[in-house]
């Protein structure tokens, strides 16, 4: 039995890996080495697990000169019969010096390995490189004065135009067409084709039934599967006396926007197809340009569709494919049609793909499941709402820097049936933050939500801090630098993921205008400006922000003003049903009536507000540590012990319901 030799290139991606797992089942194959960068070595030992000791990884980088390989790792390769060319990026959003780096000089690299090797190579094109040709394509053209109108056209051209004018080298070039997950199990590993407009089709699932459909004629494409194509190369690189030649691996026949629309409609639950509209009826969109081009994109992007895909939604050229045909005779290898594999693309697709799927509410409860950090978890607000959040079947992270208050929080979390894990971190400290995050992400895969909640409070004049500016500067490192870190820190992920929220705890004194806070307000004023201006770049990405304008909370926080606090304090417990209600409902903002009615008298009387808030000022003193006095609150003689009343939820501005009922009819005020 003939022994046979391989080397590939991209044999850790989609296509690349699941042809070393069908060269690996081929008899005679002895070993394959499968060229991997460094950093991406752990994914080779992962896909190895289900490979067997005949692969071997051949460390070097596809955009380095000479693929990084030394002589030394030549020699020790020795004989090689094939090597395989998979490894290209294949993203038309990919900038194009990207793109130019890893498939034109990436290639370039491997065809001197393979002549190195006096190996055959087998070069994976894509029929993007017929560009915008008007006609029929067969396998033999390749320079037929076509038009190349993206880089990602133009640079798998000059990567085949490579291949095909080398002197002496061996090889076979395969032209797939858009390649989608395996026709059995729907596997695919990213979002790309057809892909980009599952989502806009699981908008149109969420119509009633009976809703008609109609779907303008976009164009055509040329859909095939993964499974197909991997069996397809398989099949052709080993028949002899192919060399030199090329494989269209493409689909007998092309389809359209309302060809996938049927195709997958039994499976999404898509409303009956009832006609089409005429082709002009999308051209004028698809054909924008100059400033209607912008807005079309940015219209697309809402929807989940780069721009780029939009024009070249319409495949120009008829592909043949009889060489690959009759070669592939007998072997019973086929490109199915798209409505026969079609479900198994959307289920596949709806349970891993879609970006929207994190978004998704458990059916037992909003957060049920959910992955929340609350800064600040060890006491106060931050500890009443860990409580309830994992009581409504949330993992809680509690981060807080007193490791034994975190610690005893876990324990009732958990003896109670909820799950928590508590984590050591000074919100002040960027390396701690950053080790925080990645080792949650690192241990739990994801975080949904984050509850800004940790803070610090001062009441002290302004006039007796002018030698105090350090109060101001570690204010604003636990309220905004704080708060600013473990955003930042998230902000990767969650775009990734397409969803996070964040409930920033603020106060209603932002509204008010309190006097004496002068470090501690605009601190959450701060905060609140950041949360609203992201809030405005990442709404695309579903990552959302709410801010809670807090009144008066019973925490330890404010135990040094006493009796002195000018408003009745809620209870934690209250405060904590207002994040709840932040992070189910997510508004913009939370506030209280008197919060609200502070901010219009700003708008409104602003003198007479102004001269409300002075006499505040004037009777309402400093805290003892400003005045040099040990404690704000009086010294209290024994007292004889009388029965005392059931204590009661302390509650602040009395509203009438039909009140609460005509102000949540405003947008944008909640309380």
């Amino acid at each position: 039995m003939c022994r046979m030799r391989y080397v590939v290139t991209g044999g850790t991606g989609f296509i690349g890996r699941r042809l070393v797992k069908r060269i690996l089942d081929l008899p005679d194959t002895t070993a394959i080495h499968v060229l991997v960068r460094r950093e991406s070595l752990g994914r080779f030992e992962r896909l190895a697990q289900n490979w067997d000791g005949r692969v071997e990884p051949l460390v070097g980088d596809l955009t380095a000169p000479g693929l990084a390989l030394s002589d030394a790792d030549l020699a020790d390769l020795g004989e090689m019969d094939h090597v395989v060319h998979c490894a290209a990026i294949y993203d038309m959003t990919v900038p194009e010096h990207r793109q130019r780096a890893a498939n034109v000089d990436g290639t370039r690299a491997v065809i001197a390995l393979a002549q190195r090797l006096d190996a055959t190579l087998h070069h994976v094109s894509s029929i993007a490189v017929a560009g915008t040709f008007r006609g029929v394509f067969t396998e033999d053209d390749f320079d037929v004065a076509q038009d190349l109108p993206t880089p990602y056209h133009q640079t798998k051209f000059e990567a085949e135009l490579l291949v095909r004018t080398v002197d002496g080298l061996r090889y076979r070039i395969y032209r797939p067409a858009v390649v989608v997950g395996d026709s059995k199990t729907g596997e695919m590993d990213k979002i790309d084709g057809p892909y980009y407009f599952f989502g806009l089709l699981a908008r149109l699932a969420m119509l009633p039934k009976f809703t008609p459909m109609m779907l303008p004629d976009t164009g055509r494409t040329n859909i095939v599967p993964v499974d197909f194509v991997v069996e397809a190369i398989t099949a052709l690189m080993r028949l002899d006396g192919r060399d030199g030649q090329t494989f269209h691996l493409t689909a007998p026949k092309t389809i359209g926007l309302r060809g996938i629309y049927r195709g997958i409609a039994p499976a999404a639950g898509l409303p009956p197809l009832i006609g089409s509209l005429p082709r002009a009826a999308a051209t004028p969109f698809l054909q924008m340009t100059g400033r209607a081009k912008i807005l079309r994109n940015m219209v697309a992007t809402q929807l989940g569709i780069p721009g780029e895909i939009l024009d070249v939604v319409d495949l120009a050229p008829t592909f043949t494919s009889e060489r690959t045909e009759e070669a592939l005779q007998g072997t019973g290898i086929t490109a199915p049609e798209f409505a026969s594999y079609a479900p198994q693309l959307w289920r596949y697709w709806a349970e891993h793909l879609d970006p929207d799927r994190a978004r998704r509410d458990d059916a037992d409860g909003p957060l049920v499941g959910r992955h929340v950090i609350i800064t600040g978890a060890s006491s106060g607000i931050g500890r009443a709402s860990a409580i309830a959040v994992a009581a409504r079947g949330a993992t809680v992270f509690a981060l807080a820097r007193n490791a034994e208050a975190l610690d005893a929080l876990i324990t009732e979390i958990r003896a109670g049936g909820g799950d928590a894990h508590a984590f050591t971190c000074d919100v002040t400290d960027s390396a701690a933050v950053e080790h925080t995050v990645k080792d949650i992400l690192g241990r739990f895969g994801h975080v949904d939500y984050l509850v800004n909640n940790a803070g610090r409070s001062i009441r002290r004049s302004v006039i007796a801090s002018t030698d105090r500016l350090h109060d101001y500067e570690r204010v604003m490192a636990v309220n905004y630098f704080g708060p600013v870190r473990m955003v930042l820190a998230l902000l990767p992920h969650w775009r990734e993921r397409r969803f996070g929220h964040v409930v920033n705890v603020s106060t209603a004194g932002v509204q008010a205008n309190n006097p004496k806070y002068s470090a501690y307000i605009p601190s959450k004023a701060a905060l609140d400006a950041f949360a609203e201006v992201v809030g405005t770049e990442t709404l695309s990405d579903h990552i959302t922000f709410t801010n809670i304008h807090m009144p008066l909370v019973k925490t330890p926080m404010i135990a040094p003003s006493g009796a002195l606090n000018p408003a009745p304090a809620i209870s934690a417990e209250h405060a904590a049903a207002m994040v709840v209600r932040g992070l189910v409902d997510k508004p913009a903002r939370i506030d209280t009536p008197i919060g609200t009615i502070a901010d219009l008298g700003m708008y409104l009387t602003p003198k007479l507000s102004r001269r409300v808030l002075h006499q505040l000022y004037l009777g309402y003193p400093d805290s003892a540590a400003a005045r040099g006095v040990p404690d704000d609150r009086p010294s209290r003689e024994p007292a004889v012990r009388r029965p005392k009343r059931p204590a009661r939820p302390a509650r602040g501005v009395r509203v009438p319901r039909t009140v609460k009922r005509a102000v949540r009819l405003v947008p944008g005020v909640h309380w």
